[in-house]
């Protein structure tokens, strides 16, 4: 395996984790909550994590598209992202080359999601359901696992 392409992939995993604890356990009306006026819902953000998902395979697999999706239900949308983490998850696993600079897939969508994701645990704490903190560098991530079933958290903050 390309040492590039399973970096990628633990990246993806991390996503996973990461994204998966602030979707986890969130309440129904957490989906429309707004910071401020304007400020994108965090089902806003989760359906454009599927989006950046969905782009950074276009691009991998050498037919860049970009779409705005519309939100949909909190559940259907949670389970869309982790599907999409996961397809490109599968691309980079398998043989086809990759069509664009992997570089370039950190650097845009997937630094992004990352950076989306610190967004959602940022409002869960503003929406009055926090998650706790964790040591993620002790957190039992696996590269392949992408998927809304992830490991209990080794050690968490009080």
């Amino acid at each position: 395996m390309d040492p590039i392409r399973e970096y990628q992939r633990h990246v993806l995993a991390t996503l996973a984790y990461r994204g998966g604890k602030t979707l986890r356990g969130a309440p129904p009306s957490f989906a429309a909550f707004q910071a401020g006026p304007g400020s994108r819902t965090p089902a806003e953000i989760v359906a454009h994590l599927g989006d950046l998902m969905d782009w950074a395979l276009s691009m991998a697999s050498g037919a860049p598209q970009w779409r705005d999706s519309t939100p949909q239900a909190w559940d259907a949308e949670v389970a869309r992202f982790h599907a999409a983490v996961g397809a490109l998850d599968a691309f980079l696993a398998g043989d086809r080359p990759v069509a664009c600079p992997v570089d370039r897939l950190f650097q845009g969508p997937l630094a992004d999601a990352l950076t989306h994701v610190g967004q959602l645990a940022m409002l869960r704490h503003l929406a009055g359901v926090p998650i706790r903190g964790e040591n993620y560098f002790v957190a039992d991530i696996v590269t392949g696992r992408v998927g809304a079933e992830q490991s209990a958290p080794v050690r968490e903050f009080a």
